[in-house]
């Protein structure tokens, strides 16, 4: 013999498996050129600009990593529009997995035509794939599955017919028959009803114009279960509002509202409407059957269609209400991580309480702890003198400049003996602040605040806490749970795995945004640097210790688990300020360091030169553009290293205005309509925003109070810890409200 067919069949299913990969990495093209090119058209971007950025993501790419130094790839692609990117990627694929295994499930049944398959793959949202599937989907027993078990699907489609002539009694008189459970001709044409009903309930067409009408159309009503229960929920005991016109907000109450047992919720439309639809679309024209089809058609809406759609259309809602506290929350907590650091101070932290005292921990310029201590100025104590004493001994033995008081139970009271404290000092140096201390009890509490301080108690550790605040409110506050951090508004509402993942990123972004020492950050810091992970991060405060600062970012090349890719990520965000290359100490990526090199070359300047001051205005002077040519690197890329080599070191941080310091207390009886009073933003919500004014409780700016033009969001014109300008609109010193306004008076 002089060949084995056996090779001849192994040969043959290799090519016939080449064939089949072909095929199917050709259709996985075509899929993710359709996927690029819909993520395109939704946000505005090229299909190249999304294609780079989706091909970055999947070679495991960082987002901070991307929009910093692949700016050529992406078109210079914002972080917020590479997230966009990465979520609509995921919800696609996640959408074509769902199809295909739609198309295989229909398929096995037998059922499925061309013009399905095309649907089905033609769909661009997920409901739109499970309403052509609901037909298929396997269901619990229901009437119309009950009616076909009885044989009565021939006459459900003998009425479908709509034949101008027979008479529907006589036929449904064939199918009545006691042996099959059918006991009856009104039996019969009752369960070819159901069949039908349930037919047109499964309906993809039906429902997504039901849908799309109840969204548009539809009042949402909100009643009281109890009109004598008091409760916060008053203003929505009898409340009517379109669907489509609910802010995000009001939704996320009412649903509070109806979870607690307190509301009656539900979506009132126009159902003589959607009848008339659904027997538009049913009923041919006259026929003997066609009071019955009528019949169906509102049997269809009314207990099929109508309280799955309900659910269907408050689910968006909601999804809606979430969406916007998570974005709320975000950019508040951005806004409050990026807080400018108050440096070089030293600072007493004071953690107040009522029964058990203020605990106070003295920290000095760098954090570190010098002192602990407890006070018992405030009741039922009242020890004023005795704490007095104390807070004057801390202040005058540790050089204290600043004393920061958290905002929690008893925090006035402390705040007002610490204003007599100071007047009694009289040390114009000495200023107090108050600090939103969400979280702190959080923190220490946690493993991480026992390892940091072992000796010291959970109230000391909060004290601890709440001094280093002021000093590196993103050093310290990352140690903190996320959603901890009291700056959103239904933040327990909501999704907490879409919550997490959100203010993840934020936190992210913030801390890459500012970069990271090296030498001193903490394995919480470090952990939220781009390509480490947590075990890296106690890597890389592990070899520290044991072999002291790192000198240079080649070191950390040494770092066990921190292996090329997560170094490529995460170097350009971390920085050594004492090290041996200046470069070090910038966002320059050491894949840069070679373009610094020949920039320096090419205007005859040396390496040394950086950071003093007649090399910032003469990178100033260059022509991007120009030089970007002469030294074959990409015009964005080299923007980016002049403008870091200008200001190498530099804390974007820095350059926003420091907070508000106080010296003296202010009480709500010493406030009048139309005063101006200095304040910082505490927390955005979606109608306004509240203000510390230094009194017990913030005052809220409406929306329409922020500005004397329209404002569409209170996001846009202002931001947790922005110190604003504002003016008493009105007291409610019953209820300890004030109302107040940036809008100027008039002269």
């Amino acid at each position: 013999m002089l060949f084995d067919v056996s090779d001849v069949r192994k040969e043959g299913d290799v090519l016939i498996e080449q064939d089949m990969n072909n095929v199917s990495d050709e259709a996985a093209r075509r899929e993710r050129q359709m996927m690029i090119g819909q993520i395109a058209k939704e946000l505005g971007l090229s299909e190249r600009q999304v294609g780079q950025a989706a091909g970055l993501l999947d070679e495991g790419n960082t987002i901070p990593f991307i929009a910093r130094y692949r700016k050529e790839m992406t078109g210079e692609l914002d972080e917020n529009s590479l997230r966009d990117i990465e979520e609509r990627l995921s919800y696609l694929r996640s959408l074509g997995e769902r199809k295909r295994e739609v198309i295989r499930i229909i398929e096995e049944q037998g059922k499925l035509t061309d013009e399905l398959r095309g649907q089905i793959v033609g769909a661009v949202k997920l409901q739109e794939v499970e309403d052509l599937y609901r037909p298929y989907r396997q269901k619990r027993k229901t009437r119309a599955s009950v009616a076909k078990e009885k044989g009565l699907e021939p006459l459900a489609d003998w009425i479908m017919e709509q034949r101008r002539g027979g008479n529907p009694e006589a036929e449904a008189g064939k199918y009545a028959d006691p042996a099959k459970g059918v006991e009856s001709v009104e039996q019969a044409l009752q369960g070819a009803q159901d069949i039908i009903a349930e037919s047109i309930a499964d309906d993809a067409a039906v429902r997504s114009w039901v849908r799309q009408y109840t969204a548009s159309q539809g009042i949402l009503v909100s009643e009281a279960k109890d009109k004598e229960q008091e409760s916060v929920y008053e203003n929505y005991y009898s409340y009517r509002e379109p669907v489509h016109k609910m802010p995000p907000h009001r939704i996320l109450a009412i649903n509070r509202g109806e979870r607690e047992n307190v509301l009656k919720v539900g979506i009132e439309v126009d159902a003589a409407c959607i009848h008339a639809h659904i027997t538009r679309k049913l009923i041919k024209g006259p026929s003997p059957v066609k009071e019955l089809l009528e019949a169906v058609a509102e049997d269809a809406y009314k207990r099929l269609i109508a309280p799955s759609v309900e659910r269907e259309v408050r689910g968006e809602m909601t999804e809606k209400g979430e969406n916007q506290a998570i974005s709320i929350f975000s950019g508040n907590l951005r806004s409050l991580l990026l807080q400018p650091p108050v440096k070089g101070r030293r600072v007493l932290g004071v953690d107040p309480a009522y029964r058990t005292g203020c605990k106070l921990a003295v920290v000095d310029e760098t954090g570190k702890l010098l002192e602990v201590a407890v006070t018992y100025p405030t009741p039922p104590h009242n020890k004023k003198r005795e704490a007095a004493e104390k807070f004057k001994e801390l202040i005058a033995k540790y050089g204290i400049q600043l004393i920061v008081i958290g905002n929690g139970t008893g925090s006035r009271e402390t705040e007002q003996f610490t204003a007599e404290t100071i007047a009694e000092i009289g040390d114009p140096g000495l200023a107090y602040l108050i600090v939103n201390e969400a979280g702190a009890s959080v923190y220490s509490a946690s493993k991480l605040a026992q390892e940091e301080f072992p000796d010291l108690d959970v109230a000391e550790r909060s004290a601890a806490s709440i001094a280093r605040r002021v000093q590196d409110p993103l050093a310290e506050l990352v140690k903190i749970e996320p959603k901890a951090i009291g700056v959103g508004q239904y933040q327990h509402d909501v999704s907490q795995r879409h919550l997490d993942e959100s203010l993840k990123a934020v936190v992210e972004s913030a801390v890459n945004h500012v970069g990271v020492d090296v030498n001193t950050a903490s394995p919480s810091l470090l952990s939220y640097v781009a390509g480490i992970n947590s075990t890296i991060a106690k890597n890389i405060v592990k070899y520290r210790e044991e072999n002291g600062s790192f000198k240079n970012r080649k070191q950390l090349q040494k770092v066990p688990r921190l292996g090329a890719k997560s170094y490529e990520q995460c170097i350009g965000f971390l920085r050594i300020p004492e090290g041996e290359n200046t470069l070090d100490h910038t966002p320059i990526h050491p894949e840069s360091y070679d373009v610094v090199s020949r920039l320096f070359k090419e205007l005859g300047l040396a390496l040394s030169q950086i950071g003093s001051k007649e090399l910032a205005p003469v990178l100033a002077a260059q022509n991007p553009e120009e030089l970007a040519a002469r030294l074959d690197v990409g015009v964005p890329t080299l923007r980016d290293i002049l403008e870091s080599l200008q200001r190498p070191g530099r804390d974007p941080r820095e350059e926003l205005p420091p907070p508000i310091f106080r010296t003296d207390v202010l009480k709500i009886e010493d406030l009048a309509p139309g005063m101006e009073l200095q304040g910082t933003v505490r927390n955005v919500i979606d109608f306004g925003a509240f203000v510390d004014i230094g009194i017990k409780n913030d005052g809220l700016v409406h929306i329409s109070q922020l500005s004397s033009s329209f404002v569409k969001h209170p996001m846009d014109v202002v931001s947790v810890g922005d110190n604003v300008t504002v003016w008493v609109l009105s007291v409610d010193l019953k209820k300890g409200r004030v109302s107040l306004t940036m809008r100027p008076p008039r002269e």
